[in-house]
């Protein structure tokens, strides 16, 4: 074994792993979820609660697509300025 080594030395091992443990733990949390005859947090689930829930998914994702979109444009932006201020260092303009 090397010096400092920690951990699963089998590949296979490291990998089944965390899946094990994640199978585990859901296998354990579902009868925990399945309580109160099925309902959750917001009570009886009907058409209503679904689809807010369903509108509120699609504004998320359309929201950060803006801002990512907004970020991405100002550090392009940077970019390029920085890139025009080092072309100006070497050209000697």
């Amino acid at each position: 074994m090397r010096k400092g080594a920690t951990g699963y030395r089998w590949r296979p091992m490291r990998l089944l792993a965390p899946i094990i443990v994640l199978a585990a733990s859901l296998a354990l949390a579902a009868p925990a979820f399945a309580g109160d005859n099925g309902e959750g947090l917001v009570g009886e689930t009907d058409d209503r609660i679904v689809t807010f829930f369903s509108l509120g998914v699609v504004v998320f994702f359309i929201l950060f697509v803006i801002v990512a979109s907004a970020i991405q444009g100002r550090l392009e932006k940077r970019k390029e300025e920085r890139k025009a201020v080092e072309l100006r260092k070497r050209v000697g303009w």
